[in-house]
């Protein structure tokens, strides 16, 4: 089936779902045939510039962009994933390897960067929550924290990982992730950058293996597996040709619609094997600024998770500078004891209410 007949019967089915899924309403988009203006965001500029007009500088931002982009994705997924109470359930499994995922698509772009004898600036691009997506990609969607929750799902996972359907290659289309990066590939293919591999680090993460980049074909391989794993291949909803992980974005819409998707004569639908939504703690949406005023326990608790936040983010800046793999082992461990602070966190009420607090993610 040809991507763009299989994106569009997916939309359908995520426009009509099975009667046991609550319904709500889709991720507000722009008018049909309007970009937002210039002033949205880095990437929706430099998509905006004509391809005779792009050089190495012109990718550098684009990769930086790239790490906004991916940095942003972690901690809501980390959020929906320790809020799950059963972490053996199939749920909490797929958000634990999309998390694994996105670790994987960050590494990839910063081996890009530094190929290109940049540097990528990770804590300095660490948004704030709630917020819209770094770049200006897909105008609309506004990602926060929260345990996991159908809306959570829907609004922030779903709306982060939405490929754009139908697949037209327009620059009037919504600017999703996938076009975003189809869009840095065409440049590396016309540009032609002498490609570095000084910094540039090999490591395994998940089950995906960084490795660096040389030539363009590995980076035409590296930017596809990153493309794959979010939006389906051009064939399927699976993350790779072969694999029977469905991507991100499917993934998601099976946990939100209760259903695993099948192929039926009427195209892809969620009508599949049912998928419970697990038991999780009710921690509620980081309001803008912050928790106000939370008790001793909770600001001890922020505190500590900001500051290894932080640890983790300046570990990551250093492994792409010159600290290498020690800089990204040192990362990894850190990133480990985030999740004791936050599923504590996610235990303490918050007064007057029925939900819990969470972690920040706000790096000092």
């Amino acid at each position: 089936m040809r991507r763009r007949t299989l994106l569009a019967s997916a939309a359908l089915a995520v426009g009509t779902p099975v009667a046991t899924a609550a319904a709500a309403p889709a991720p507000q988009r722009p008018e049909p045939g309007r970009l937002p203006p210039p002033q949205s965001g880095t990437a929706v500029r430099l998509v905006a510039v004509p391809h005779q007009h792009r050089d190495v500088d012109w990718l550098r931002a684009a990769l930086q962009a790239a790490v906004e982009i991916e940095i942003a994705t972690i901690p809501p997924y980390l959020c929906g994933w320790w809020s799950v109470k059963d972490r053996k359930s199939d749920v909490a499994r797929v958000i634990q390897r999309i998390v694994f995922d996105e670790m994987y698509h960050l590494g990839v772009v910063c081996n890009l960067l530094v190929a290109l004898d940049g540097r990528p600036r990770i804590k300095e691009g660490a948004p704030v929550y709630p917020g819209p997506l770094p770049g200006g990609v897909h105008p609309g969607a506004r990602v926060y924290l929260s345990g996991l929750t159908p809306a959570l799902v829907h609004d922030v996972m779903m709306a982060i990982e939405a490929p754009a359907a139908p697949v037209t290659g327009s620059v009037d289309d919504p600017l999703s992730i996938g076009v975003f990066y189809e869009e840095v590939l065409k440049t590396f293919r016309t540009v032609g950058p002498e490609l570095s591999t000084h910094r540039q680090l090999n490591e395994r993460i998940g089950g995906d293996l960084l490795q660096p980049v040389a030539t363009l074909d590995d980076i035409e391989h590296a930017i596809e597996i990153v493309r794959e794993q979010g939006e389906g291949t051009s064939s399927s909803p699976a993350d790779a040709p072969g694999d029977d992980h469905v991507a991100h974005y499917y993934a998601f819409a099976e946990i939100y619609y209760g259903r695993r998707l099948r192929e039926t004569e009427d195209g892809w639908q969620f009508t599949g094997a049912p998928v419970p939504f697990p038991d999780a703690r009710p921690m509620a949406r980081v309001p803008a600024g912050g928790w106000d005023q939370p008790p001793p326990e909770a600001q001890r608790l922020l505190s500590a998770f900001d500051r290894t936040y932080t640890a983790v983010l300046e570990a990551l800046d250093a492994a792409w500078a010159d600290g290498g793999p020690g800089s990204l082992h040192t990362a990894v461990r850190t990133m480990r004891r985030l999740e004791s602070p936050a599923v504590e966190l996610m235990e303490i009420p918050i007064t007057g209410t029925l939900e819990t607090y969470g972690p920040q993610f706000r790096p000092n």
